[in-house]
Protein backbone atom coordinates (compact mmCIF):
# COMPACT_ATOMS: atom_id res chain seq x y z
CA UNK A 1 0.00 0.00 0.00
CA UNK A 2 1.11 3.55 -0.73
CA UNK A 3 0.83 6.43 1.77
CA UNK A 4 -2.30 7.78 0.05
CA UNK A 5 -3.93 4.35 0.46
CA UNK A 6 -3.21 4.37 4.19
CA UNK A 7 -4.71 7.85 4.54
CA UNK A 8 -7.89 6.83 2.76
CA UNK A 9 -8.06 3.53 4.67
CA UNK A 10 -7.70 5.47 7.92
CA UNK A 11 -10.69 7.63 6.94
CA UNK A 12 -12.78 4.57 6.01
CA UNK A 13 -12.01 2.65 9.21
CA UNK A 14 -12.62 5.73 11.36
CA UNK A 15 -16.01 6.32 9.72
CA UNK A 16 -17.04 2.67 10.11
CA UNK A 17 -16.06 2.72 13.80
CA UNK A 18 -17.98 5.93 14.51
CA UNK A 19 -21.12 4.33 13.03
CA UNK A 20 -20.49 0.93 14.62
CA UNK A 21 -20.22 -0.96 11.33
CA UNK A 22 -17.52 -3.15 12.90
CA UNK A 23 -20.26 -4.77 15.01
CA UNK A 24 -21.21 -6.83 11.96
CA UNK A 25 -17.82 -8.57 11.97
CA UNK A 26 -17.86 -12.21 13.11
CA UNK A 27 -15.71 -13.27 16.07
CA UNK A 28 -12.65 -15.30 15.03
CA UNK A 29 -8.87 -15.10 15.12
CA UNK A 30 -8.74 -12.68 12.19
CA UNK A 31 -11.34 -10.24 13.52
CA UNK A 32 -9.90 -10.29 17.04
CA UNK A 33 -6.61 -9.02 15.63
CA UNK A 34 -8.44 -6.37 13.57
CA UNK A 35 -10.51 -5.21 16.56
CA UNK A 36 -7.44 -5.05 18.79
CA UNK A 37 -5.52 -3.00 16.19
CA UNK A 38 -8.44 -0.60 15.71
CA UNK A 39 -8.74 -0.10 19.47
CA UNK A 40 -5.07 0.84 19.72
CA UNK A 41 -5.17 3.24 16.77
CA UNK A 42 -8.54 4.95 17.15
CA UNK A 43 -10.04 4.58 20.62
CA UNK A 44 -13.44 5.12 18.98
CA UNK A 45 -16.79 3.56 19.79
CA UNK A 46 -20.17 3.56 18.10
CA UNK A 47 -21.55 7.09 18.44
CA UNK A 48 -24.98 6.21 16.99
CA UNK A 49 -26.22 3.39 19.23
CA UNK A 50 -29.79 4.70 18.97
CA UNK A 51 -29.95 3.90 15.25
CA UNK A 52 -30.48 0.57 13.44
CA UNK A 53 -27.55 -1.10 11.72
CA UNK A 54 -29.03 -0.47 8.27
CA UNK A 55 -29.41 3.25 8.95
CA UNK A 56 -25.87 3.46 10.36
CA UNK A 57 -24.49 1.73 7.27
CA UNK A 58 -26.32 4.15 4.98
CA UNK A 59 -25.04 7.18 6.89
CA UNK A 60 -21.47 5.84 6.85
CA UNK A 61 -21.54 5.33 3.08
CA UNK A 62 -22.95 8.81 2.55
CA UNK A 63 -20.12 10.27 4.61
CA UNK A 64 -17.47 8.36 2.63
CA UNK A 65 -18.56 10.00 -0.61
CA UNK A 66 -19.61 9.32 -4.20
CA UNK A 67 -17.94 5.97 -4.85
CA UNK A 68 -19.31 4.43 -1.66
CA UNK A 69 -22.77 5.93 -2.21
CA UNK A 70 -23.00 4.24 -5.60
CA UNK A 71 -21.70 0.98 -4.10
CA UNK A 72 -24.50 1.13 -1.53
CA UNK A 73 -27.05 1.78 -4.26
CA UNK A 74 -25.86 -1.29 -6.14
CA UNK A 75 -25.83 -3.45 -3.01
CA UNK A 76 -29.40 -2.39 -2.27
CA UNK A 77 -30.47 -4.39 -5.32
CA UNK A 78 -28.70 -7.54 -4.13
CA UNK A 79 -31.53 -8.77 -1.95
CA UNK A 80 -30.17 -12.27 -2.42
CA UNK A 81 -27.20 -11.22 -0.29
CA UNK A 82 -28.65 -8.88 2.35
CA UNK A 83 -31.68 -8.93 4.66
CA UNK A 84 -34.54 -6.52 3.83
CA UNK A 85 -33.82 -4.13 6.72
CA UNK A 86 -30.36 -3.42 5.26
CA UNK A 87 -31.35 -3.48 1.57
CA UNK A 88 -34.27 -1.09 2.23
CA UNK A 89 -32.01 1.44 3.94
CA UNK A 90 -29.39 1.27 1.20
CA UNK A 91 -32.12 1.87 -1.38
CA UNK A 92 -32.65 5.28 0.24
CA UNK A 93 -29.15 6.45 -0.68
CA UNK A 94 -29.52 9.53 -2.85
CA UNK A 95 -27.01 10.27 -5.58
CA UNK A 96 -27.25 14.01 -4.90
CA UNK A 97 -24.05 15.74 -3.78
CA UNK A 98 -22.91 19.32 -3.55
CA UNK A 99 -22.25 20.91 -6.94
CA UNK A 100 -18.72 21.90 -7.89
CA UNK A 101 -17.95 25.46 -9.01
CA UNK A 102 -19.69 26.54 -12.22
CA UNK A 103 -16.56 28.32 -13.47
CA UNK A 104 -14.66 25.06 -13.19
CA UNK A 105 -17.49 23.33 -15.07
CA UNK A 106 -17.12 25.90 -17.86
CA UNK A 107 -13.37 25.19 -18.04
CA UNK A 108 -14.03 21.43 -18.21
CA UNK A 109 -16.58 21.90 -21.02
CA UNK A 110 -14.37 24.24 -23.07
CA UNK A 111 -11.43 21.86 -22.67
CA UNK A 112 -13.54 19.03 -24.10
CA UNK A 113 -14.88 21.16 -26.98
CA UNK A 114 -11.55 22.81 -27.73
CA UNK A 115 -13.00 26.32 -27.98
CA UNK A 116 -14.96 28.90 -25.92
CA UNK A 117 -18.57 27.99 -25.12
CA UNK A 118 -19.81 31.05 -27.01
CA UNK A 119 -18.68 29.41 -30.26
CA UNK A 120 -21.87 27.31 -30.13
CA UNK A 121 -23.91 28.27 -27.06
CA UNK A 122 -25.36 31.25 -25.25
CA UNK A 123 -27.18 31.74 -21.93
CA UNK A 124 -24.90 29.21 -20.21
CA UNK A 125 -25.96 28.97 -16.56
CA UNK A 126 -23.01 28.43 -14.22
CA UNK A 127 -25.41 27.32 -11.50
CA UNK A 128 -25.82 23.55 -11.89
CA UNK A 129 -29.32 22.33 -12.75
CA UNK A 130 -28.51 19.09 -10.87
CA UNK A 131 -25.42 17.50 -9.39
CA UNK A 132 -24.58 13.84 -8.78
CA UNK A 133 -21.56 11.84 -7.68
CA UNK A 134 -20.09 11.36 -11.16
CA UNK A 135 -21.25 14.41 -13.11
CA UNK A 136 -23.40 17.53 -13.04
CA UNK A 137 -25.53 19.33 -15.62
CA UNK A 138 -25.82 22.95 -16.78
CA UNK A 139 -28.30 24.58 -19.13
CA UNK A 140 -27.69 26.69 -22.24
CA UNK A 141 -29.18 27.43 -25.67
CA UNK A 142 -27.75 27.10 -29.17
CA UNK A 143 -26.63 30.48 -30.53
CA UNK A 144 -27.78 32.03 -33.80
CA UNK A 145 -24.95 30.43 -35.79
CA UNK A 146 -26.29 26.91 -35.19
CA UNK A 147 -28.98 25.10 -37.16
CA UNK A 148 -31.00 24.61 -34.00
CA UNK A 149 -30.67 28.28 -32.97
CA UNK A 150 -32.51 29.07 -29.76
CA UNK A 151 -33.06 25.43 -28.80
CA UNK A 152 -32.49 24.73 -25.13
CA UNK A 153 -29.94 22.08 -24.23
CA UNK A 154 -28.35 20.46 -21.21
CA UNK A 155 -24.58 20.01 -20.94
CA UNK A 156 -23.51 17.12 -18.71
CA UNK A 157 -19.89 17.22 -17.57
CA UNK A 158 -17.83 14.84 -15.44
CA UNK A 159 -16.57 15.98 -12.06
CA UNK A 160 -12.93 17.06 -12.13
CA UNK A 161 -10.47 14.44 -10.82
CA UNK A 162 -13.28 11.90 -10.35
CA UNK A 163 -11.18 9.25 -12.12
CA UNK A 164 -8.45 9.53 -9.47
CA UNK A 165 -10.95 9.28 -6.60
CA UNK A 166 -12.57 6.21 -8.11
CA UNK A 167 -9.25 4.47 -8.79
CA UNK A 168 -8.11 4.97 -5.20
CA UNK A 169 -11.34 3.79 -3.62
CA UNK A 170 -11.68 0.79 -5.94
CA UNK A 171 -8.15 -0.30 -5.05
CA UNK A 172 -9.12 -0.34 -1.38
CA UNK A 173 -12.43 -2.08 -2.09
CA UNK A 174 -10.60 -4.96 -3.78
CA UNK A 175 -8.22 -5.31 -0.83
CA UNK A 176 -11.12 -5.37 1.63
CA UNK A 177 -13.11 -7.79 -0.56
CA UNK A 178 -10.26 -10.30 -0.60
CA UNK A 179 -10.32 -10.40 3.21
CA UNK A 180 -14.07 -11.01 3.62
CA UNK A 181 -13.96 -14.79 2.89
CA UNK A 182 -11.27 -15.14 5.56
CA UNK A 183 -13.40 -13.39 8.15
CA UNK A 184 -16.42 -15.63 7.79
CA UNK A 185 -17.21 -18.86 5.94
CA UNK A 186 -20.42 -17.27 4.63
CA UNK A 187 -18.21 -14.66 2.97
CA UNK A 188 -17.36 -17.08 0.17
CA UNK A 189 -21.01 -17.28 -0.84
CA UNK A 190 -21.16 -13.49 -1.04
CA UNK A 191 -18.40 -13.58 -3.68
CA UNK A 192 -17.15 -10.13 -2.63
CA UNK A 193 -14.44 -9.82 -5.29
CA UNK A 194 -16.97 -10.59 -8.03
CA UNK A 195 -19.36 -8.01 -6.54
CA UNK A 196 -16.63 -5.34 -6.65
CA UNK A 197 -15.76 -6.36 -10.23
CA UNK A 198 -19.40 -5.98 -11.24
CA UNK A 199 -19.53 -2.61 -9.51
CA UNK A 200 -16.29 -1.46 -11.14
CA UNK A 201 -17.61 -2.29 -14.62
CA UNK A 202 -20.77 -0.27 -14.01
CA UNK A 203 -18.77 2.62 -12.58
CA UNK A 204 -16.22 2.64 -15.42
CA UNK A 205 -19.04 2.70 -17.97
CA UNK A 206 -20.44 5.83 -16.31
CA UNK A 207 -17.04 7.53 -16.54
CA UNK A 208 -17.26 7.53 -20.34
CA UNK A 209 -20.20 9.75 -21.22
CA UNK A 210 -20.01 8.57 -24.83
CA UNK A 211 -21.55 5.31 -23.62
CA UNK A 212 -24.50 7.18 -22.18
CA UNK A 213 -24.89 9.01 -25.48
CA UNK A 214 -24.86 5.75 -27.46
CA UNK A 215 -27.36 4.15 -25.07
CA UNK A 216 -29.69 7.14 -25.32
CA UNK A 217 -29.55 7.11 -29.12
CA UNK A 218 -30.40 3.40 -29.15
CA UNK A 219 -33.32 3.76 -26.72
CA UNK A 220 -34.61 6.78 -28.62
CA UNK A 221 -34.56 4.79 -31.86
CA UNK A 222 -36.33 1.85 -30.19
CA UNK A 223 -39.18 4.10 -29.04
CA UNK A 224 -39.32 6.52 -31.95
CA UNK A 225 -42.81 8.03 -32.25
CA UNK A 226 -43.96 5.93 -29.26
CA UNK A 227 -46.80 7.37 -27.14
CA UNK A 228 -45.35 5.51 -24.12
CA UNK A 229 -41.76 6.77 -23.81
CA UNK A 230 -39.69 9.73 -25.01
CA UNK A 231 -35.89 9.90 -24.85
CA UNK A 232 -34.30 13.36 -25.33
CA UNK A 233 -32.33 13.95 -28.51
CA UNK A 234 -28.54 13.73 -28.25
CA UNK A 235 -26.11 15.92 -30.22
CA UNK A 236 -23.19 13.60 -31.11
CA UNK A 237 -21.06 16.40 -32.62
CA UNK A 238 -20.65 17.85 -29.13
CA UNK A 239 -20.18 14.57 -27.28
CA UNK A 240 -16.88 13.55 -25.72
CA UNK A 241 -15.69 11.21 -23.00
CA UNK A 242 -16.17 13.91 -20.35
CA UNK A 243 -19.07 15.83 -21.93
CA UNK A 244 -22.40 15.19 -23.61
CA UNK A 245 -24.97 17.64 -24.91
CA UNK A 246 -28.65 16.78 -25.15
CA UNK A 247 -32.07 18.31 -25.63
CA UNK A 248 -33.51 19.91 -22.49
CA UNK A 249 -36.86 18.48 -21.47
CA UNK A 250 -39.61 19.77 -19.21
CA UNK A 251 -41.67 17.25 -17.32
CA UNK A 252 -43.36 16.46 -14.05
CA UNK A 253 -41.20 14.25 -11.80
CA UNK A 254 -42.89 10.85 -11.69
CA UNK A 255 -42.63 10.84 -7.90
CA UNK A 256 -44.75 14.01 -7.67
CA UNK A 257 -48.12 12.27 -7.60
CA UNK A 258 -50.06 15.33 -6.45
CA UNK A 259 -48.83 17.42 -9.39
CA UNK A 260 -49.60 14.60 -11.82
CA UNK A 261 -53.15 14.33 -10.46
CA UNK A 262 -53.58 18.10 -10.53
CA UNK A 263 -52.56 18.03 -14.20
CA UNK A 264 -55.38 15.56 -14.91
CA UNK A 265 -53.09 12.61 -15.66
CA UNK A 266 -54.70 9.23 -16.35
CA UNK A 267 -52.90 7.49 -13.46
CA UNK A 268 -54.12 3.99 -14.30
CA UNK A 269 -52.89 4.20 -17.88
CA UNK A 270 -49.62 5.81 -16.73
CA UNK A 271 -48.96 2.96 -14.30
CA UNK A 272 -49.80 0.31 -16.91
CA UNK A 273 -47.55 1.97 -19.48
CA UNK A 274 -44.65 1.81 -17.04
CA UNK A 275 -44.99 -1.98 -16.97
CA UNK A 276 -45.45 -2.12 -20.75
CA UNK A 277 -42.35 0.02 -21.37
CA UNK A 278 -40.29 -2.28 -19.17
CA UNK A 279 -41.42 -5.52 -20.81
CA UNK A 280 -41.11 -3.98 -24.28
CA UNK A 281 -37.49 -3.07 -23.60
CA UNK A 282 -36.72 -6.51 -22.16
CA UNK A 283 -38.53 -8.85 -24.56
CA UNK A 284 -38.79 -6.87 -27.79
CA UNK A 285 -35.50 -4.98 -27.73
CA UNK A 286 -33.29 -7.05 -25.36
CA UNK A 287 -31.99 -3.65 -24.23
CA UNK A 288 -33.38 -1.89 -21.18
CA UNK A 289 -32.76 1.25 -19.15
CA UNK A 290 -31.37 -0.19 -15.90
CA UNK A 291 -31.39 2.96 -13.76
CA UNK A 292 -35.07 3.86 -13.80
CA UNK A 293 -35.29 5.31 -10.31
CA UNK A 294 -37.75 8.23 -9.83
CA UNK A 295 -35.03 10.86 -10.30
CA UNK A 296 -34.54 9.73 -13.90
CA UNK A 297 -38.19 9.50 -14.91
CA UNK A 298 -40.54 12.36 -15.78
CA UNK A 299 -44.01 12.61 -17.31
CA UNK A 300 -44.83 14.81 -20.28
CA UNK A 301 -47.27 17.47 -18.98
CA UNK A 302 -48.96 17.71 -22.39
CA UNK A 303 -51.93 15.42 -23.28
CA UNK A 304 -52.28 14.04 -19.69
CA UNK A 305 -55.13 11.79 -20.81
CA UNK A 306 -52.60 9.93 -22.98
CA UNK A 307 -49.56 10.13 -20.65
CA UNK A 308 -46.03 9.67 -21.91
CA UNK A 309 -42.90 8.94 -19.86
CA UNK A 310 -39.64 10.85 -20.40
CA UNK A 311 -36.47 8.95 -19.56
CA UNK A 312 -33.06 10.50 -18.91
CA UNK A 313 -29.61 9.37 -17.68
CA UNK A 314 -29.06 6.24 -19.79
CA UNK A 315 -25.61 5.52 -18.40
CA UNK A 316 -26.60 2.09 -17.08
CA UNK A 317 -28.38 -0.33 -19.41
CA UNK A 318 -29.02 -4.07 -19.36
CA UNK A 319 -28.90 -6.56 -22.20
CA UNK A 320 -30.51 -9.99 -22.41
CA UNK A 321 -29.96 -12.75 -24.92
CA UNK A 322 -32.69 -15.05 -26.23
CA UNK A 323 -31.71 -17.66 -23.67
CA UNK A 324 -32.23 -15.21 -20.75
CA UNK A 325 -35.53 -13.95 -22.12
CA UNK A 326 -36.96 -17.42 -22.51
CA UNK A 327 -35.90 -18.31 -18.97
CA UNK A 328 -37.62 -15.24 -17.57
CA UNK A 329 -40.82 -15.55 -19.58
CA UNK A 330 -41.27 -19.29 -18.97
CA UNK A 331 -40.35 -18.99 -15.29
CA UNK A 332 -42.87 -16.19 -14.69
CA UNK A 333 -45.66 -17.96 -16.60
CA UNK A 334 -44.89 -21.29 -14.92
CA UNK A 335 -44.80 -19.62 -11.49
CA UNK A 336 -48.18 -17.96 -11.90
CA UNK A 337 -49.56 -21.28 -13.21
CA UNK A 338 -48.00 -22.92 -10.10
CA UNK A 339 -46.04 -25.27 -12.36
CA UNK A 340 -43.00 -25.51 -10.09
CA UNK A 341 -41.60 -28.51 -11.94
CA UNK A 342 -41.29 -26.40 -15.08
CA UNK A 343 -39.60 -23.65 -13.04
CA UNK A 344 -37.06 -26.22 -11.78
CA UNK A 345 -36.49 -27.62 -15.27
CA UNK A 346 -35.90 -24.13 -16.69
CA UNK A 347 -33.10 -23.51 -14.18
CA UNK A 348 -31.37 -26.75 -15.14
CA UNK A 349 -31.95 -26.36 -18.89
CA UNK A 350 -30.51 -22.86 -18.73
CA UNK A 351 -27.25 -24.29 -17.42
CA UNK A 352 -27.31 -22.05 -14.35
CA UNK A 353 -27.71 -25.01 -12.01
CA UNK A 354 -25.84 -28.35 -12.47
CA UNK A 355 -27.26 -30.94 -14.84
CA UNK A 356 -27.25 -33.56 -12.09
CA UNK A 357 -29.64 -31.51 -9.92
CA UNK A 358 -32.44 -33.64 -8.45
CA UNK A 359 -35.51 -32.21 -10.19
CA UNK A 360 -37.95 -33.65 -7.65
CA UNK A 361 -36.17 -32.01 -4.73
CA UNK A 362 -35.69 -28.80 -6.71
CA UNK A 363 -39.41 -28.67 -7.54
CA UNK A 364 -40.36 -29.22 -3.90
CA UNK A 365 -38.00 -26.44 -2.78
CA UNK A 366 -39.65 -24.00 -5.19
CA UNK A 367 -43.09 -25.13 -4.03
CA UNK A 368 -42.33 -24.61 -0.33
CA UNK A 369 -40.96 -21.10 -0.86
CA UNK A 370 -43.29 -19.81 -3.58
CA UNK A 371 -46.66 -21.35 -2.69
CA UNK A 372 -47.24 -19.07 0.34
CA UNK A 373 -47.02 -16.07 -2.00
CA UNK A 374 -50.39 -17.07 -3.45
CA UNK A 375 -52.03 -16.34 -0.11
CA UNK A 376 -52.16 -12.79 -1.49
CA UNK A 377 -54.40 -11.69 -4.38
CA UNK A 378 -52.59 -11.78 -7.73
CA UNK A 379 -52.78 -8.00 -7.94
CA UNK A 380 -50.61 -7.71 -4.81
CA UNK A 381 -47.91 -10.20 -5.81
CA UNK A 382 -44.53 -8.59 -6.47
CA UNK A 383 -42.72 -9.65 -9.65
CA UNK A 384 -39.42 -8.59 -8.13
CA UNK A 385 -40.12 -10.67 -5.01
CA UNK A 386 -41.00 -13.67 -7.19
CA UNK A 387 -37.72 -13.32 -9.04
CA UNK A 388 -35.85 -12.97 -5.75
CA UNK A 389 -37.49 -16.11 -4.37
CA UNK A 390 -36.55 -18.04 -7.50
CA UNK A 391 -32.94 -16.87 -7.17
CA UNK A 392 -32.79 -17.70 -3.45
CA UNK A 393 -33.97 -21.27 -3.99
CA UNK A 394 -31.71 -21.75 -7.01
CA UNK A 395 -28.72 -20.43 -5.09
CA UNK A 396 -29.10 -23.32 -2.62
CA UNK A 397 -28.72 -25.61 -5.65
CA UNK A 398 -25.46 -23.93 -6.72
CA UNK A 399 -26.89 -21.41 -9.18
CA UNK A 400 -24.26 -18.87 -10.27
CA UNK A 401 -25.24 -15.21 -9.90
CA UNK A 402 -26.18 -13.76 -13.30
CA UNK A 403 -25.21 -10.03 -13.43
CA UNK A 404 -27.68 -9.22 -16.20
CA UNK A 405 -30.53 -10.65 -14.10
CA UNK A 406 -29.44 -8.65 -11.06
CA UNK A 407 -29.79 -5.48 -13.15
CA UNK A 408 -33.16 -6.66 -14.37
CA UNK A 409 -34.38 -7.42 -10.85
CA UNK A 410 -33.29 -3.94 -9.73
CA UNK A 411 -35.17 -2.32 -12.62
CA UNK A 412 -38.24 -4.46 -11.98
CA UNK A 413 -38.17 -3.36 -8.35
CA UNK A 414 -38.20 0.30 -9.47
CA UNK A 415 -41.02 -0.30 -11.96
CA UNK A 416 -43.22 -2.11 -9.45
CA UNK A 417 -42.76 0.51 -6.77
CA UNK A 418 -43.40 3.26 -9.28
CA UNK A 419 -46.50 1.61 -10.73
CA UNK A 420 -48.15 0.99 -7.38
CA UNK A 421 -47.25 4.47 -6.15
CA UNK A 422 -49.05 5.93 -9.17
CA UNK A 423 -52.00 3.54 -9.08
CA UNK A 424 -52.20 1.28 -5.99
CA UNK A 425 -54.79 -0.99 -7.62
CA UNK A 426 -52.40 -1.86 -10.48
CA UNK A 427 -52.46 -5.60 -11.27
CA UNK A 428 -48.98 -6.25 -12.65
CA UNK A 429 -49.74 -9.83 -13.58
CA UNK A 430 -52.87 -8.87 -15.51
CA UNK A 431 -50.82 -6.24 -17.38
CA UNK A 432 -47.76 -8.41 -18.02
CA UNK A 433 -49.23 -11.87 -18.69
CA UNK A 434 -50.54 -11.19 -22.24
CA UNK A 435 -47.16 -9.69 -23.12
CA UNK A 436 -45.21 -12.68 -21.77
CA UNK A 437 -47.55 -15.27 -23.27
CA UNK A 438 -47.52 -13.59 -26.68
CA UNK A 439 -43.71 -13.49 -26.64
CA UNK A 440 -43.53 -17.20 -25.78
CA UNK A 441 -46.02 -18.02 -28.55
CA UNK A 442 -43.76 -16.21 -31.01
CA UNK A 443 -40.80 -18.38 -30.01
CA UNK A 444 -42.45 -21.72 -30.85
CA UNK A 445 -44.91 -23.07 -33.38
CA UNK A 446 -46.14 -21.47 -36.59
CA UNK A 447 -45.34 -17.89 -35.50
CA UNK A 448 -41.75 -18.78 -34.71
CA UNK A 449 -41.35 -20.69 -37.99
CA UNK A 450 -42.84 -17.80 -39.97
CA UNK A 451 -40.62 -15.28 -38.21
CA UNK A 452 -37.48 -17.34 -38.81
CA UNK A 453 -38.46 -17.92 -42.44
CA UNK A 454 -38.91 -14.16 -43.02
CA UNK A 455 -35.58 -13.40 -41.37
CA UNK A 456 -33.72 -16.00 -43.43
CA UNK A 457 -35.52 -15.33 -46.73
CA UNK A 458 -33.12 -12.61 -48.00
CA UNK A 459 -30.16 -14.89 -47.29
CA UNK A 460 -31.81 -17.83 -49.05
CA UNK A 461 -32.65 -15.64 -52.07
CA UNK A 462 -29.05 -14.53 -52.31
CA UNK A 463 -27.80 -18.09 -52.06
CA UNK A 464 -30.35 -19.33 -54.62
CA UNK A 465 -29.24 -16.69 -57.15
CA UNK A 466 -25.64 -17.84 -56.78
CA UNK A 467 -26.49 -21.55 -56.78
CA UNK A 468 -25.56 -22.35 -60.45
CA UNK A 469 -22.20 -20.59 -60.12
CA UNK A 470 -21.50 -22.21 -56.74
CA UNK A 471 -22.51 -25.64 -58.08
CA UNK A 472 -20.23 -25.30 -61.14
CA UNK A 473 -17.34 -24.19 -58.94
CA UNK A 474 -17.97 -27.08 -56.54
CA UNK A 475 -17.96 -29.64 -59.40
CA UNK A 476 -14.73 -28.15 -60.79
CA UNK A 477 -13.11 -28.33 -57.38
CA UNK A 478 -14.29 -31.91 -57.00
CA UNK A 479 -12.73 -32.80 -60.39
CA UNK A 480 -9.41 -31.17 -59.40
CA UNK A 481 -9.39 -32.98 -56.07
CA UNK A 482 -10.19 -36.31 -57.74
CA UNK A 483 -7.24 -35.87 -60.17
CA UNK A 484 -4.92 -34.97 -57.30
CA UNK A 485 -6.03 -38.06 -55.39
CA UNK A 486 -5.40 -40.23 -58.47
CA UNK A 487 -1.89 -38.79 -58.89
CA UNK A 488 -1.13 -39.37 -55.21
CA UNK A 489 -2.38 -42.96 -55.46
CA UNK A 490 -0.18 -43.72 -58.47
CA UNK A 491 2.85 -42.22 -56.74
CA UNK A 492 2.27 -44.41 -53.71
CA UNK A 493 1.98 -47.53 -55.87
CA UNK A 494 5.32 -46.76 -57.55
CA UNK A 495 6.96 -46.29 -54.19
CA UNK A 496 5.53 -49.60 -52.99
CA UNK A 497 7.18 -51.48 -55.96
CA UNK A 498 10.68 -50.17 -55.18
CA UNK A 499 11.27 -52.32 -52.10
CA UNK A 500 10.24 -55.47 -54.04
CA UNK A 501 12.67 -54.71 -56.89
CA UNK A 502 15.47 -53.92 -54.47
CA UNK A 503 14.93 -57.20 -52.60
CA UNK A 504 14.94 -59.23 -55.79
CA UNK A 505 18.19 -57.58 -56.96
CA UNK A 506 19.91 -58.15 -53.63
CA UNK A 507 18.81 -61.78 -53.62
CA UNK A 508 20.16 -62.28 -57.14
CA UNK A 509 23.51 -60.69 -56.27
CA UNK A 510 23.81 -62.80 -53.11
CA UNK A 511 23.04 -65.98 -55.04
CA UNK A 512 25.63 -65.10 -57.72
CA UNK A 513 28.19 -64.35 -55.03
CA UNK A 514 27.64 -67.70 -53.34
CA UNK A 515 27.91 -69.53 -56.70
CA UNK A 516 31.23 -67.78 -57.52
CA UNK A 517 32.59 -68.53 -54.05
CA UNK A 518 31.74 -72.23 -54.42
CA UNK A 519 33.58 -72.37 -57.78
CA UNK A 520 36.69 -70.79 -56.29
CA UNK A 521 36.75 -73.26 -53.40
CA UNK A 522 36.45 -76.15 -55.72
Amino acid sequence: MQLKDFKRLYKIVKTFLIYGINEALPHNRYTRAVSYGCSLLFWLRNQHTDKTFGLRLRLALQELGPVWIKLGQMLSTRRDLFPPEIADELALLQDQVEAFDGKLARQQIEQALGAPLETWFENFDENALASASIAQVHTATFNSQQECAGKEVVLKVLRPNIQKVIDEDLSLMYKLAMWIPRLKAEGRRLRPVEVVQEYEKTLRDELDLRREMANAIQLRANFENSPMLYIPEMYPQFCHKTLIVMERIYGIPVSNVSELEANGTNMKLLAERGVQVFFTQVFRDSFFHADMHPGNIFVNPEHPEDPQYIGIDCGIVGRLNEHDKRYLAESFVAFFNRDYRRVAQMHVESGWTPQNTNIDNFEQAFREVCEPIFAKPLSEISFAQVLLNLFNVAREYNMEVQPQLVLLQKTLLYIEGLGRQLYPQLDLWDTAKPFLQNWLDEQVGIKAFSKTFKQKLPYWREQLAELPENLTEALLQQKIIAKELTDINQTLKRKQKIPHITSFTMGLLCGLGIWLLSKLVC
